[in-house]
């Protein structure tokens, strides 16, 4: 078993790698809301502006050299803006 202790560092460690959020490829995000860790969970926040997107394919967490963290596919249609809540929770899998 991992201790929560150990969880939480690596959730840290993950808050600290994601430094942008990336919509459809082309549209990044560096301002957040809400970035911070709780226990083993990194809660983000951020906002989607009306017109940057007609709407919302992908998703990618990047690093600031632009390393792709996490990715994935979804369906946001886009009428006013939009704030995304994004929990990344670590936890052992057996």
């Amino acid at each position: 078993m991992i201790e929560s202790t150990l969880l939480k560092e690596l959730a840290t460690h993950v808050n600290t790698r994601i430094a942008k959020v990336v919509l459809n490829k082309t549209y990044e995000i560096t301002e957040f809301t809400v970035k911070q860790v709780s226990k083993s969970v990194v809660n983000l926040e951020y906002m989607i502006p009306l017109g940057s997107v007609d709407s919302v394919s992908l998703i990618e967490l990047r690093a600031a050299d632009g390393t792709v963290l996490t990715s994935n596919d979804v369906y946001i249609p886009l009428t006013s803006d939009t704030i995304i809540k994004q929990p990344i929770t670590v936890k052992e899998v057996a």
